[in-house]
């Protein structure tokens, strides 16, 4: 849910999208509807038997589809990892 900020008397809520969608995500979606622009423009071409049409353009859009626009949601970014914590409880040597 999104979060209510005061400033001064205007209250203003901010969205919770920020913090999953970054600018990798906005440059994978762009990217995806460019590969399906060029697939659709592919199957487009020549007549209905035409090689580019019946082959490369089907496997194009499957790229934009089933790769691009999923890779575009679920990317996240990874967390510096915090250093382990030692284990408290070892047993002493002697």
């Amino acid at each position: 849910m999104a979060k209510v900020y005061k400033k001064g008397k205007a209250k203003f809520k901010i969205s919770p999208f920020g913090d999953y969608w970054n600018k990798i995500n906005y440059y994978l979606l762009a990217l995806g509807f460019v590969v399906l622009i060029i697939g659709f423009y592919l199957l487009s071409q020549g007549p209905w038997d035409n090689p580019v049409s019946l082959s490369i353009a089907p496997i194009v859009l499957l790229i934009a589809y089933l790769i691009i626009f999923p890779a575009a949601i679920l990317y996240r970014k990874r967390k510096d990892k915090q250093p382990e914590q030692e284990n408290v409880y070892r047993k002493d040597q002697g």
